[in-house]
């Protein structure tokens, strides 16, 4: 059997899953109509039985648990996301969590897409049974912390005032970004030959850059439109670049076309739910996403580490991003539980927890040089 085949296969028949069960719950969430419930909660488990023979067949194609580059962990994440949803609201018969989670989980899978799915020898680091315990760990309390993110959303789009929506709309336009950058590339991958060009770096010696996207920023005087110093990585900041232009372009059609801002066009969604209940859904869901964290990100990846590299801590950009996150989700238990904060300031402070965590497994896993760095 072609595992490779199957695995790709099944991982692109639940995106499309994912993608037509958006219409049956948004018509749920709106008029509570029980076949439409049946039929979206249908499409999303056949959703997560396909992830789960992608990740399987994957699995036996690589020879190792395949969470070892970006596409495999963000296409995991996905994974986890969808299946930490499915059971966060069986939990609390709240499937209308779902209409706000699976544009998440499918943004995530699509990000995942746009790198390389070719299988490569792991490092000798890798090497490890730890790989599957410490990353597993880790996309799971992910995606169960991700489920606390996306019941604030809801809550605040029910709830906040006008300034607040402000922020919360700059958090929709940051989404979008995301899409932008997921367009922009496949496009290119599929339409565009790359571009190669020579650059001088930091030491001196002569380079060469691959360019998926057209260039606008480059190290190169003879490329792009902007000329920067060797001491920025023009190929990167021309990524960032396109994204929010891309990004941008994009917000701004869909706002012409709905004459409405994301927050306007979703609120509707949410007039029918309990506020209390969203926010001990997120409570909860932080309850148990901290600890499975706190294995994961920390002490699982600390005994790796000293198997792998010699020692339990080296200040590695991961590592320091990793406590970081720890310390403020410990935080916002600390100050729920003794200060009694909720509602709205829990609510921003876990969009926050899940800022971190997006920016510690993506940029700082492309972006910033480090051992863990995944570029």
């Amino acid at each position: 059997m072609n595992y490779f085949s199957l695995s790709s296969n099944a991982l692109l028949l639940a995106f499309i899953l994912l993608l037509v069960a958006i219409i049956p719950f948004g018509f749920a969430t709106k008029t509570r109509h029980a076949a439409s419930w049946k039929m979206a909660l249908a499409l999303t488990w056949l959703a997560f039985i396909s992830q789960m023979v992608y990740f399987v067949a994957r699995w036996r194609a690589v020879g190792h648990a395949p969470v070892s580059n970006m596409y495999e962990f963000m296409t995991f994440f996905g994974i986890m996301l969808i299946g930490a949803v499915l059971l966060i609201s069986s939990l609390y018969k709240q499937w209308s969590i779902a209409f706000f989670a699976i544009p998440i989980a499918l943004i995530i899978l699509g990000y995942g897409s746009v790198f390389s799915n070719k299988a490569m020898p792991l490092i000798p680091s890798l090497q490890s049974h730890w790989l599957a315990i410490h990353v597993i760990t880790v996309a799971a309390s992910s995606a169960i912390l991700s489920v606390a993110f996306i019941t604030s959303v809801m809550y605040l789009l029910k709830t906040a005032k006008a300034r607040s929506i402000k922020w919360l709309e700059f958090v929709m336009f940051q989404l979008v970004v995301v899409v932008g950058f997921i367009l922009i590339s496949t496009f290119c991958q599929l339409f565009l030959n790359p571009q190669t060009v020579k650059f001088t770096n930091k030491e001196g010696g002569t380079e060469l850059a691959t360019y998926i996207l057209p260039i606008i920023t480059s190290n190169h005087a003879e490329t792009g439109l902007f000329m920067l110093s060797n001491s920025i990585d023009a190929k990167k900041l021309n990524t960032i670049v396109w994204s929010f232009l891309v990004g941008g372009v994009l917000y701004l059609v869909i706002r012409l076309v709905v004459r409405k801002t994301f927050c306007e066009l979703l609120k509707p969604f949410t007039l029918r739910m309990d506020l209390k209940l969203l926010d001990e859904i997120s409570h909860r869901a932080i309850l148990i996403g901290f600890p499975l964290f706190s294995l994961g990100g920390l002490f699982f990846a600390m005994i790796w580490a000293q198997i792998a590299w010699g020692r339990y801590w080296g200040w590695d950009p991961k590592e320091v991003w990793a406590l970081i996150t720890w310390l403020f989700y410990a935080a916002l238990l600390h100050l729920r539980l003794t200060k009694e904060w909720e509602g709205e300031r829990t609510a921003w402070l876990a969009i926050i927890g899940f800022g971190l965590i997006v920016f510690n497994q993506v940029f700082v896993n492309l972006v910033i040089a480090g051992l863990h760095s995944y570029a």
